[in-house]
């Protein structure tokens, strides 16, 4: 019977989750009895350990039947009729999920050998990225709300000591505060979402509130928010739950958190906006779609935001000149296909999209490390150039990277980003204002996805070798400060604690560009593979419910994980239409709309960058105006640091002032005043001698006999 005989061990999953654990115990706090080479043997064994037996897991569920495993594991505490377990909820999308994040953690692993061979941190960052895995398995392998909150907190708690590793630069302090600090605004409408989920269903186990969504949050029931103003009850905690979605994967306007993450090291950066940290929000909407499926205006309102995302940070991306920030307004703008995706119950896709664009985020984040490292870490695209003669590997990585971001049909990224454009169009076709406008998001996010891709490609690896020029002029720009007057700086300055920092030579090269050790490119040829085929392999059973031949499965591959209404399963619709086996949707591609507008932004960047680089500063005075609002990034980091930031502060100052000369001032010290003031003058009638107080007695007999006399006569 299928099932049976391949039942999901719990002590396997067990191991799945401690054995990155474990490593980053022993690389933390045994550091440095292990040394070097035991922290990085021992957290890469776990993770390798992890990412083995969650393959193993998948294969059971795909090729062997395993029934899914959702099964407590430890009470943590009991308070009422309400226990709080650990437990696992193991399923396709969560083995989906396990496989992404340990595989591409792994590759970040070695890669981190290469890249940190030099940094005294050594062996604390190899804990943090350990420990940093291990987060992230807790929050998607578990089967209730408040073990999903404990993920959530961890994996911001590490990527907050990882974002602010080289704790000595002011711009690491100030990044990973702003990351922990706009995750705490988000956090805390997740958190109000939860508690509703608590009020509303008494339990937090994801099986018994998903069985039940329907009838204690689904038939119209309402609570009044505000006095006169009802909500649905499933339109208000969905709402909620997505804020703490909208902080984690970046959204607008939470998003200021994310390109300021590049202050860490790029094996982090890569960790975090690839599989792990900023999909999060993306898993977690996918997980409680039963929930999303009950409220039309949550999921019109999640719309809004990806679109946004999606189209206008990337916007941003096109006036970059980090090498690691156009990579990270790029992410901010896959987030934001994601949850358009979301949004129009294309669940599937999101999650498609997500497990490809790990693969080739994660890489072109390490391609850029390695032109880091190559450049000995100089992060300004101005001062590259034509270093793909240098650079081979490097550069053929970044090209399959670019193709599969790009949507190129036949690479990773088309199957998951077409589908979503697809989706979102016949989702234009059936709703109103709000579905055609992140429609045209998407499909305009392609030229524009496009543009600063191949910008950063002939930037970096084609035309003039302008590196020459910077080297020859001493010009350093690693102490530039940016609009708020922090300092930042590029990756060159590797601090040891004692404000030391290596230079140059760094890994022991000179001055003429260099390829990187096999350690840094051995990842970035395992992460092309999958940039390349895991879309043509694995779109039909994932997304539509065929084999790669096109022929019908059993059940769909997210059967019993994701809950979709059929009136708005956009992604069946898609299938429907168009899809007829990987080639012949690929084929179809190449006369879709988003192709030719891909097509035209390679078309404008080629022009501009490689064929007349004089145009992009002609170009840059004649748009200045627009350029200067990309520039400023929307002001949202104004609004949010000298907005939101510095009004709490003003209102603390207020806050402490009133405290000071109202409360203490006149309330307290007044009232104490006062009583000393009354106390001074009736201390002057206590003289202590004897005829004073007999002068007082009589003046008292008098009166009062005075009194009695006015009312007996």
């Amino acid at each position: 019977m299928p099932g049976t005989e391949f039942a999901i061990s719990k002590a396997m999953l067990l191991v799945v989750v401690l054995a990155p654990l474990l490593g980053a115990i022993v690389a933390g706090l045994f550091g440095r009895q292990v040394g070097r080479a035991g922290a990085h043997m021992v957290t890469i064994a776990g993770v390798a350990t992890s990412c083995a037996l969650s393959m193993y897991v998948l294969w059971q569920l795909v090729s062997q039947g395993a029934a899914p495993f959702n099964e407590n594991l430890y009470t943590f505490f009991e308070v009422g009729n309400y226990s709080a377990h650990v437990g696992f909820m193991v399923d396709r999308l969560t083995a989906m999920m396990m496989v992404v994040v340990t595989f591409v953690s792994l590759l970040v692993h070695i890669y981190t050998i290469g890249y940190m061979s030099e940094d005294p941190g050594y062996q604390r960052f190899f804990s943090y990225i350990s420990l940093f895995t291990f987060a992230m398995l807790m929050l998607v392998m578990s089967n209730n709300f408040l073990q999903l909150f404990f993920g959530w907190e961890a994996v911001g708690l590490v990527s907050y000591l990882l974002i602010g590793f080289w704790y000595r630069r002011p711009s690491a302090i100030f990044a990973n505060l702003k990351a922990f600090l706009v995750n705490r605004v988000g956090d805390f409408g997740f958190l109000l979402g939860i508690a509703g989920v608590l009020f509303w269903f008494g339990t937090l186990d994801y099986a018994t509130v998903f069985a039940n969504a329907s009838d204690r949050i689904g038939g119209g029931q309402t609570v009044e928010v505000i006095a006169g103003y009802e909500w649905s009850v499933a339109t208000l905690v969905c709402i909620c739950l997505f804020v703490g979605a909208m902080g984690k994967s970046a959204q607008v306007p939470l998003h200021v958190w994310l390109p300021d993450s590049m202050e860490g090291p790029t094996p982090i950066s890569a960790l975090i906006h690839a599989a792990t940290m900023v999909t999060a929000g993306i898993f977690m909407v996918a997980r409680m779609s039963p929930m999303f499926e009950l409220s039309a205006t949550a999921l019109q309102f999640i719309v809004f935001i990806g679109a946004t995302t999606a189209f206008f940070t990337g916007l941003i991306g096109i006036v970059q000149n980090d090498i690691k920030r156009v990579v990270a307004y790029s992410t901010l703008s896959q987030l934001g296909y994601m949850t358009v995706a979301l949004g129009v119950s294309a669940y599937s896709a999101a999650v498609f999209h997500l497990m490809t664009h790990a693969f080739f985020k994660a890489l072109l984040f390490l391609a850029a490390g390695s032109v880091i490292i190559g450049m000995h870490h100089e992060q300004d695209m101005r001062k590259m150039g034509g270093l793909r003669k240098y650079m081979p590997i490097t550069f053929a990585t970044s090209l399959i990277g670019t193709l599969a971001l790009v949507g190129t049909p036949f690479f990773s990224g088309f199957y998951s980003k077409d589908t979503i454009i697809e989706a979102a169009h016949h989702a234009a076709g059936e709703g109103g204002w709000v579905f055609q406008y992140g429609y045209w998001a998407v499909l305009l996010g392609a030229f524009v996805t496009s543009f600063y891709s191949f910008r950063l490609l002939y930037m970096t690896f084609f035309g003039e070798e302008r590196f020459r020029h910077a080297v020859a002029s001493g010009v350093d720009t690693r102490q530039a400060k940016d609009a708020h007057g922090v300092a930042t700086h590029h990756e060159p300055l590797h601090d040891d604690g004692h404000g030391h920092h290596h230079d140059h030579a760094h890994h022991g090269h000179g001055d003429e560009p260099h390829e990187s050790p096999w350690v840094v490119t051995l990842p970035l040829v395992l992460l092309a593979i999958p940039s390349i085929a895991i879309g043509f392999l694995t779109a039909g059973p994932m997304l539509f419910g065929t084999d790669w031949l096109g022929h019908a499965q059993q059940a769909p591959f997210f059967l019993g994980a994701i809950d979709v209404a059929a009136a708005r399963d956009t992604v069946a619709a898609v299938g429907a239409r168009v899809w007829h086996g990987p080639v012949a949707f690929a084929l179809h591609g190449f006369v879709a709309p988003a192709f030719w507008l891909a097509f035209g932004g390679f078309a404008l960047a080629t022009l501009m960058y490689w064929w007349k680089p004089s145009l992009p500063a002609k170009a840059a005075r004649v748009f200045a105006l627009p350029v200067h609002v990309l520039e400023k990034k929307y002001w949202a980091d104004d609004l949010w640091i000298g907005g939101f930031a510095r009004g709490g502060l003003l209102l603390g100052e207020a806050s402490r002032m009133v405290d000071a000369r109202f409360i203490d001032g006149a309330a307290v010290n007044g009232s104490a005043r006062l009583v000393g003031l009354f106390a001074g003058v009736v201390r002057r009638l206590q003289s202590g001698y004897l005829y004073h107080y007999a002068f007082a007695m009589i003046l008292g007999l008098i009166g009062l006999l005075a009194v009695l006399i006015h009312y007996w006569t």
